[in-house]
Formats: C-alpha cells, sequence, structure tokens
C-alpha cells in the first residue's frame, strides 16, 4: 500500500513581485560587542527566492527582470510586505525596491 505524502507547496509571486529569504541580523558590532535581539535592526539585504512572470506592458507583452533567482539583494527599509509560509519569512517585493545586486 503506497502511502501518500504531502507535496511541498511554494509561493510563486505574481507580476513584477520577487520573494526574497531576508539575511540574518548580525550578532556582533563591528567592535566585537554583543547585541540583544531588541537591538538588531534588520538586515536590507536577502536573496531572491522566486520570481514573477514580468509586468504585463502597453503592447500586451511581458517586462523582463534585471534580476534573477539566487541573487543577493540590497533593498529600501520599507520594502515588501512580510509574509511567513512553512515556518519561514519572506518579503514580498516589486522589482522596484530592490536597489542592487551583491556581485
Amino acid at each position: 500500500m503506497a502511502t501518500k505524502t504531502k507535496a511541498s507547496a511554494s509561493i510563486r509571486p505574481l507580476g513584477d513581485r520577487v520573494l526574497v529569504r531576508r539575511l540574518e541580523a548580525e550578532d556582533k558590532t563591528a567592535g566585537g560587542i554583543l547585541l540583544p535581539e531588541s537591538a538588531k535592526e534588520k538586515p536590507k539585504e536577502g536573496v531572491i527566492v522566486a520570481i514573477g512572470e514580468g509586468r504585463t506592458l502597453d503592447n500586451g507583452e511581458r517586462s523582463t527582470f534585471s534580476v534573477k533567482k539566487g541573487n543577493r539583494i540590497l533593498f529600501t527599509a520599507y520594502g515588501g510586505t512580510e509574509v511567513k509560509y512553512d515556518g519561514q519569512e519572506y518579503l514580498i517585493m516589486r522589482e522596484d525596491d530592490i536597489l542592487g545586486v551583491i556581485e
């Protein structure tokens, strides 16, 4: 008798949105001082987990992204919407909220 396993679902962003996993906050300052959780600033840096299909242009075609899955990015401080899914925290944001790619 075969057992059924729950297929793992994933989040697929729509339009010109990307799904980002925020990188962890630093535990220490540059001088070596340990920071408590309440003093840690949320990093404005993350890794792209998935991208949408692109914004629909006036002529009906889809725009292309200047970023791709796996890129490490910097984004605006208040960019994106925080989402918790399957025990993980993500951000869903528009490509416009991305400031740059870290190479």
